[in-house]
């Protein structure tokens, strides 16, 4: 299977932890980044993650933030991409038996590594069950999405330049 993988500065190790975990499995990774602890901007690697599935280049993708809320809100806004945030192995089940999702999101905060590969695993094992209910949800909330939002390379660039400005903050 090829997965997609991303994330945002604050699990970068959490990231790396899971890819080889998914090379060690017999999978075929697609990372793209954050590679470091630099503070980056995490819709870009929610989206970045999310075309590859959307485009066929992945299978599936499993991305990261500090709870998995703001990357999995991003990815879930790709034409094609089912994303679902998943905190248990019966979510993460749930969720592709029954609405044949693409893309699970999970917080590096909030589950611990062993937790996390559990979860991939039962994921990646589980198969979409579909059923007329399934098939008629799963159809309305494709079509909510009327547009391609994919954007040329660029879309990030005003807030990468607000970023090297200096003007966000860690706010504690």
């Amino acid at each position: 299977m090829i997965i997609s993988i991303g994330c945002d500065h604050i699990v970068t190790e959490i990231k790396d932890h899971v890819k080889q975990y998914l090379i060690d499995l017999g999978h075929s990774v697609i990372d793209v980044g954050t590679y470091d602890k630099i503070r980056t901007h995490y819709p870009i690697y929610g989206k970045l993650a999310a075309e590859r599935v959307a485009t066929k280049e992945a299978d599936v993708g499993i991305i990261f933030c500090g709870t998995a809320i703001g990357i999995t809100v991003a990815a879930s806004k790709i034409k094609g991409v089912r994303a679902a945030v998943v905190k248990d192995v019966q979510t993460a089940k749930y969720a592709k038996k029954t609405l044949n999702a693409n893309v699970i999101g999970m917080g590096g905060r909030v589950c611990g590594i062993g937790l996390i590969e559990h979860i991939i695993d039962e994921f990646l094992n589980a198969h979409y069950q579909e059923t007329e209910e399934n098939k008629k949800l799963i159809q309305q909330i494709d079509e909510m999405v009327k547009e391609d939002y994919s954007q040329d390379k660029g879309f990030f660039d005003e807030y990468l330049a607000r970023w090297e400005q200096g003007d966000y903050k860690d706010e504690s």
